[in-house]
């Protein structure tokens, strides 16, 4: 076990510390016995095992403690989209305890009005009316359950989380995004999550032709210890690319970000930019990039769909990480990228610090969405 291991373990791990087992034991690599051990008497030999019984219910306690923490934060974070598209949702059925035509035009408003697109609004809408017709919803509240339940479904299809690490080479990650979308900082938070995880990374600062995008990445590289490839000023992106490359092998690294020129979606000819890229991380490492993932500010709202449509088109998209979330109402925008193109959700942005980039799960953002509309229908 790593002495951060133990420090994570806190007051209680410390307290315990005697008679602990290592980690390697526990996988069955059980360190020889000696004669004095041997000669140890029953009562004191089952010792230990009682206090790892222990340790083991605080190491439980102390990560169900980082669980509910971390869920409170993704319910702060979340706080402006539920305070609106949510909140919206219960003054629709304010004071109303049984289900009319009147309640369902307003559900109607508030859905299509909201930031999960249109074709997904009338999806759920579809199927609210349809079981309030076979009178298998019957009240305000069991429409919002059957939403919730929707939701979280349509979330679960792209809860996919992204493994790197288990390959024999560098697992290369190309990072798309348009300027302002928080592509630069959301590749630093990834950048620090594998380096504290004890993998060498390297990042390759392809965005050459936005000022300052280069001095950018090498801040972060410092900050976080990562080795940074750039070119001379306005250099070809795929040169960078190319030498990221050479230098991960060399230096057998094992994730490598390249960061790519922000630009609209819209502008076709810098579409093709992206694809020249793209070929030129494959042709020195085989199928990479092994991930094409999409930065998006949600503050975007429904243009964030069509980004997200657009940018796919163009070259295949396998990955999502919507940022900015804490600061916009929203939100729900991501049910609808989600239903329309069943792309994964990498991560979700849910504030400035290093943690703040999250691995998405669809139970744990459907939850923190309708925790608070629950809470107050119930009151």
């Amino acid at each position: 076990m790593s002495e951060d291991e133990k420090d994570k373990r806190g007051f209680f791990t410390r307290w315990f510390k005697k008679g602990q087992v290592s980690q390697e034991s526990s996988v069955g690599e059980f360190p020889a016995e000696s004669s004095e051990e041997a000669a140890q008497p029953a009562s004191v030999a089952t010792a230990a095992p009682a206090e790892q019984t222990i340790e083991g219910q605080v190491a439980e306690a102390d990560e169900n403690a980082v669980q509910k923490a971390g869920f409170l934060r993704l319910k702060t974070g979340l706080q402006k989209t539920r305070k609106g598209f949510l909140r919206s949702l219960d003054q629709a059925f304010l004071g109303k305890k049984e289900l009319d035509d009147q309640i369902v035009a307003r559900l109607e408003e508030v859905l299509v009005t909201a930031d999960i697109g249109v074709k997904t609004a009338y999806e759920l809408l579809e199927s609210v009316t349809d079981r309030v017709k076979r009178r298998e919803l019957d009240d305000p509240e069991a429409v919002i359950r059957h939403l919730k339940a929707m939701i979280k479904d349509i979330l679960s299809l792209v809860e996919v989380p992204l493994r790197v690490g288990y390959g024999s080479g560098p697992f290369v990650m190309m990072v798309l995004g348009v300027n302002g979308s928080g592509k630069t900082t959301t590749i630093a938070k990834i950048a620090a999550r594998h380096q504290a995880a004890g993998r060498k990374v390297i990042l390759a600062a392809g965005d050459t032709f936005r000022a300052a995008a280069v001095e950018q990445i090498q801040i972060w590289g410092d900050r976080i210890g990562c080795t940074v490839v750039k070119g001379k000023d306005k250099a070809d992106p795929s040169s960078v690319a190319f030498e990221a490359m050479e230098r991960a092998l060399v230096e057998h690294a094992d994730l490598v970000l390249v960061d790519t020129a922000g630009r609209l979606h819209t502008r076709l000819p810098l579409m093709e930019e992206l694809k020249k890229v793209g070929r030129t991380l494959g042709k020195k490492i085989p199928d990479a990039p092994h991930e094409t993932l999409l930065v998006i500010d949600a503050s975007m709202g429904q243009n964030a769909i069509l980004q997200a449509r657009t940018f796919n088109e163009a070259i295949p998209v396998t990955g999502i990480a919507l940022t900015k979330l804490d600061g916009t109402s929203k939100g729900g925008v991501v049910v609808g990228i989600s239903n329309e193109l069943r792309i994964p959700v990498r991560y979700i942005g849910i504030g400035e610090k290093m943690d703040d980039l999250r691995e998405f799960s669809a139970n744990d953002f459907a939850e923190a969405l309708f925790s608070e509309t629950e809470t107050s229908r119930k009151d």
